[in-house]
């Protein structure tokens, strides 16, 4: 039996909370999976809370800490969860990996390209494990959406998709200021946010992406409320972008917030002989989805989940959804944790991730330059104008 896991969380603050719940069910089902050794973030109040929760439930305080480094100094840990806001991914990772720690990183993978190659350039030197916390792509909807697209070719051959939501959300000073307004903290906004659950979910059910022409604004003049000033949210309010992928599938990927009046959201992904119809422009396709032929015969999504999972073996049943777990957060930390003890590649790693970034990153220089970029320059660091100024900020060589 492999040891446990000496685990560290990295930033106890919002999606954290959902990946203590999910290491708390692992426990419950695995004792001996992992140890909770460090909670670590900079307001020592919540790295607290995180500790008294692990407490309540096991028994066991784990030590808190503001500090990675003072953390990684005094602890002897295996693995850490980084669930820091995104520009801080790369400066809470390369410190872990260079003292050993493997790592897992939630979405978005890093705040740049260069960030994210920092990261993964400081796994492979010292031979540690680098994992993207994706776990849209993991939910039972989704593999279920694979199977009936790639193997079973419900669609025939896939053509194009359509992912559009338009509404309205007026412009509100009062509101407060979040790190997701600001650029340097985000990235971007939810093209990047939200934004890269979709893009890696398209790259898992497409493929590699060939070229990327959008139109990225802020219409609406939108502020918030820090401490006592009224400041300038930074990220964008409205994204159209066409996305062509190397296998000739194409599509259009579009949201905005300063559509006033009627809104829709429409998700269609279509394909010789029929259509995969959702409802959701992040994080499907949902448990609400459906397919529909071209003869009008429809499937709706949980009959098809029955049918995926009736023809799984065993072992490929328990390895993508251990201890009957359809959750995909639960899903991507317990495959951490076995990735971490068994010495292994995890599911999604930290290339899958930069890569998925890469297409919102496209989205972004594109918009910023107004003309269409070619994915592999975005990925290669080629094109990075309008990320530049967020290198520089971060003094990311």
């Amino acid at each position: 039996m492999s040891k446990p896991v000496r685990l560290a969380i990295i930033g106890c603050g919002g999606m954290a909370g959902g990946h203590l719940n999910a290491y708390l069910r692992i426990k419950e089902k695995e004792p001996d999976k992992l140890v909770f050794a460090a909670m670590c973030d900079p307001i020592e109040e919540r790295a607290a809370g995180f500790a008294k929760r692990v407490e309540e439930v096991t028994g066991e305080r784990p030590a808190v800490y503001t500090s990675v480094e003072e953390m990684l100094e005094k602890e002897k840990l295996d693995a850490a969860d980084i669930c820091s806001p995104h520009a801080y991914h790369h400066i809470n990772a390369i410190p872990c990996l260079e003292a050993g720690v493997d790592v897992m990183i939630e979405k978005p993978f890093a705040v740049t390209i260069k960030a994210a190659k920092l990261i993964i350039e400081t796994a492979k030197r010292n031979d540690r494990i680098v994992a993207t916390a994706e776990n849209i792509r993991r939910g039972l909807s989704q593999r279920t959406a694979w199977w009936a697209i790639n193997e079973r070719g419900m669609l025939g051959e896939m053509r194009m998709f359509f992912a559009q939501h338009a509404s309205y959300r007026p412009p509100d000073p009062s509101s407060g200021w979040h790190w997701r307004l600001n650029r340097m903290l985000g990235g971007g906004g939810m093209v990047m946010d939200s934004g890269a659950h979709f893009c890696d979910t398209i790259r898992y059910l497409f493929g590699d992406v060939e070229t990327v022409y959008a139109k990225v604004a802020q219409i609406e003049d939108r502020r918030a409320t820090k401490g006592d000033e009224v400041v300038r949210v930074e990220v964008e309010d409205t994204w159209v972008a066409h996305i062509t992928f190397k296998n000739g599938i194409f599509g259009v990927w579009s949201c905005t917030w300063a559509a006033p009046g009627q809104g829709f959201t429409n998700v269609v992904y279509y394909g010789s002989e029929g259509s995969l119809v959702d409802h959701d422009i992040f994080h499907g396709p949902s448990g609400r989805s459906e397919i529909v032929l071209k003869d009008g015969t429809r499937y709706p999504m949980q009959q098809l989940q029955k049918e995926f999972l009736d023809q799984l073996d065993e072992e490929t049943k328990n390895r993508l959804f251990p201890h009957g777990f359809y959750d995909g957060v639960m899903i991507e930390c317990y495959d951490f944790l076995d990735a971490v003890q068994n010495r292994r590649p995890p599911d999604v790693t930290g290339e899958d991730g930069m890569k998925a970034m890469a297409i919102c990153e496209a989205i972004f220089e594109s918009g910023f330059l107004g003309e269409p970029v070619k994915y592999d320059d975005v990925l290669s660091g080629k094109v990075e104008f309008y990320q530049k100024p967020i290198n520089e900020y971060w003094r990311i060589p």
